[in-house]
């Protein structure tokens, strides 16, 4: 009787937790930020605060203009799937290029894939950025990410 108790403490306790595998502390790589005003590419950092809370930062290059945000994102995963993770999250970019500066939010939500077994992410996600400039304001929906990222435990 305790030996099959302890089974499915075991199997309760495992089904609500994450495996080892699915997750990951650190990562750099690229990132390719495309939709409506161009593509953007460059390097991109994410770093785990703890299993679900993450920031990012990316310094992205385009069309004569270069870009720095950073985006704090919540991240959760599927039980059914090892390694897959949905994501929200906001932050604000600073673009400089043509002699003027450019500041916009930006919302996302997305998906992350951690491979099994091999220390690579692969994410999309939607980005709506709010551009702010000079006393003037737009919006653009069609935003979207691609990344790439080595990862570190």
């Amino acid at each position: 009787m305790s030996l099959a108790a302890a089974c499915m403490l075991a199997i309760n306790l495992s089904a609500q937790t994450e495996p080892a595998l699915s997750s990951y502390r650190f990562g750099g790589g690229i990132l390719i930020d495309v939709g409506d005003g161009g593509t953007m590419v460059g390097p991109h950092v994410k770093y785990f605060f703890d299993s679900n809370n993450a920031g990012e930062a990316a310094l992205l290059f385009g069309r004569g203009v270069t870009t720095v945000q950073g985006i704090y994102t919540y991240n959760l995963g599927f039980p059914e799937v090892d390694g897959l993770k949905w994501n929200i999250g906001a932050g604000p970019g600073v673009s400089f290029g043509s002699g003027s500066t450019l500041f916009s939010l930006m919302g996302t939500i997305g998906l992350e894939y951690v491979v099994p077994n091999a220390p690579f992410a692969l994410a999309v996600d939607w980005r709506p950025r709010f551009y702010i400039y000079d006393s003037e304001t737009y919006f653009e929906a069609a935003r979207f990410g691609l990344g790439l990222r080595y990862t570190f435990n």
